[in-house]
C-alpha cells in the first residue's frame, strides 16, 4: 500500500486548507481511514477517522467543529478540511488505517502564521 498525502501550505491564523490521501494497492473501501499529525519534538497525534461501513466520523477534541473529514471510494482518497487553523495546528498531517497502519507515506507540511 502506498499513501500519498498532499494540499500542505502557509497559511495565516484563520484560514483554511484542503488536505488529501490517496491510496494505492488497497481496497479502499474495506478500510476506514484517519488523519494524524506530528508537530515539531512531539508524538504523532490522532486528529480525525471515517468509518467504512457507515461513513461515521470521530475528531479529537482539539480539532472538532473546525476540520471535516470526508471519503470519495471512487477515487480511493480521504480529504481533510481545515477551517479556522491556529498556529497550534502546525504540524505534518498523515493519514493512514487505524489500529493496523500501512507503510506512512512522507505526510504534508500545514505551518499557520499568528
Amino acid at each position: 500500500v502506498q499513501l500519498v498525502e498532499s494540499g500542505g501550505g502557509l497559511v495565516q491564523a484563520g484560514g483554511s486548507l484542503r488536505l488529501s490521501c490517496a491510496a494505492s494497492g488497497t481496497t479502499f473501501t474495506s478500510n476506514p481511514r484517519a488523519w494524524y499529525r506530528q508537530a515539531p519534538g512531539k508524538q504523532r497525534e490522532f486528529v480525525a477517522v471515517i468509518m467504512s461501513s457507515d461513513g461515521s466520523t470521530n475528531y479529537a477534541d482539539s480539532v472538532k467543529g473546525r476540520f471535516t473529514i470526508s471519503r470519495d471510494n471512487a477515487k480511493n482518497t480521504v480529504y481533510l478540511q481545515m477551517n479556522s487553523l491556529k498556529v497550534e495546528d502546525t504540524a505534518v498531517y498523515y493519514c493512514n488505517r487505524p489500529g493496523l497502519w500501512w507503510p506512512w507515506g512522507q505526510g504534508t507540511q500545514v505551518t499557520v502564521s499568528s
